[in-house]
């Protein structure tokens, strides 16, 4: 049998969390894995490493935020900088070599900033409640679990306590891949000068959950609209006798289920460990790819990012002339501006006037969309840039 060149692992040893490395003796080609207890130093000299340059990384960030207090007075909301932590979280995922998966680099590294951050004083982050709710996890995915989340009963709520500065930022859906856009959503920004400052792709699994063993025990089933439309044909083909009852969230849902005999509920995971349900039938949106788009919602415009979108909301003041829209959007054509939704929505100004909600991309400060920009307003009664903010990492 042919035999290999002996083949030599060592890496330099030294003090504690510098230059910490496996060393073993040479080995044949075909040997057998280094002894266990040797893998387990060289991960608690990793370890030891990582810890000593997150403490570093910490205390750096403490710096930035003293330096930017003593010389700007900032608040912690001003503090916040999501086009920094958009650049950071882009440039880990390009110099990713694996193993980890790219989703899980970005929450690794999320997380250290959301830490880094909460030195001085923890954002607050109100969202649509309760506890257990898509919306929270939204929350969680964007700012990392070093926040303090405050849970709101309703959209507009989640809109006051940011206008007031009761809270840093608030988090609401605006629209899911399956269900369409939140209207509701979209309609609070007629009235407000709040800006979208992010936005947040969740992937959302839809789970049947209850205190019944199986679905013959099922006799209603509760969950936010929303939810109930992303498992149409689910429940059409399962449960087509089952009572389809509409509720203002899904951790609602949760407590019927736990509250009712013969009532379940469509919601996330987390709802079911939270009410203490079994989880019936696990996955049953329609599609593979649900998911729901969330926005952040702030006081204050943000710098670019170099990878960002811009919501815009417009009207021509006839729009039912013909060529309304196309003379909208001609201005976009022209100057090459992509744009990836547009919404029609009343202007509650007099009947059958709409208005019209765009997501292009680029920042309002860069070109060629700035000029693009300045081109439309002059087609426009009603022109606002509701936001400029970067585009979902993941």
């Amino acid at each position: 049998m042919a035999t290999g060149k002996a083949k030599t692992v060592s890496r330099r040893s030294g003090n504690k969390g510098r230059g910490l490395g496996l060393s073993v003796k040479p080995v044949q080609a075909q040997s057998a894995l280094p002894p266990l207890s040797e893998i387990r130093s060289h991960i608690d000299g990793i370890d030891d490493q990582l810890l000593d340059l997150l403490s570093e990384r910490a205390r750096l960030a403490q710096l930035v935020g003293q330096s930017k207090r003593q010389h700007e007075n900032l608040t912690s909301a001003e503090l916040y900088r999501p086009e920094r932590e958009s650049q950071v979280l882009r440039r880990v995922i390009e110099s990713n070599k694996g193993p980890l998966r790219d989703e899980e680099v970005a929450r690794l590294f999320r997380e250290i900033m959301s830490v880094c951050l909460a030195q001085q004083e923890p954002l607050k982050v109100g969202f649509l409640g309760p506890e257990g709710t898509f919306t929270q996890q939204a929350v969680y995915k964007h700012f990392g679990h070093s926040v303090r989340g405050v849970s709101l009963s309703s959209i507009p709520e989640v809109f006051h306590e940011v206008e007031m500065g009761h809270t840093d930022f608030g988090v609401v859906p605006i629209e899911n891949s399956t269900g369409g856009v939140v209207e509701f959503a979209i309609d609070m920004f007629m009235n407000t000068t709040l800006k979208i400052c992010g936005e947040i792709e969740l992937r959302v699994h839809q789970n049947l959950m209850g205190k019944m063993k199986g679905l013959k025990q099922i006799k209603r089933i509760c969950s936010h609209p929303q939810s109930l439309s992303q498992c149409q044909q689910w429940l059409r083909e399962h449960l087509p006798k089952a009572e389809l009852i509409p509720v203002v969230s899904n951790s609602e849902a949760a407590r019927r289920a736990r509250d009712e005999d013969g009532t379940a509920a469509i919601a996330g995971k987390i709802a079911a460990e939270i009410y203490n349900l079994a989880i019936i039938a696990p996955e049953i949106e329609d599609r593979a790819d649900n998911t729901t788009r969330f926005i952040v919602l702030g006081r204050h415009s943000f710098a670019p990012s170099g990878h960002d979108k811009t919501t815009l909301m417009v009207s021509s003041g006839d729009t039912q002339s013909p060529g309304t829209l196309h003379r909208l959007l001609e201005p976009l054509a022209r100057n090459q501006i992509s744009m990836s939704r547009i919404e029609s929505r009343p202007s509650r100004r007099k009947k059958w006037d709409y208005v019209f909600f765009m997501d292009v991309e680029g920042h309002v400060d860069t070109e060629p969309l700035r000029s693009a920009l300045e081109e439309l307003k002059q087609h426009s009664s009603l022109f606002k840039v509701l936001g400029s903010y970067p585009a979902a990492v993941l």
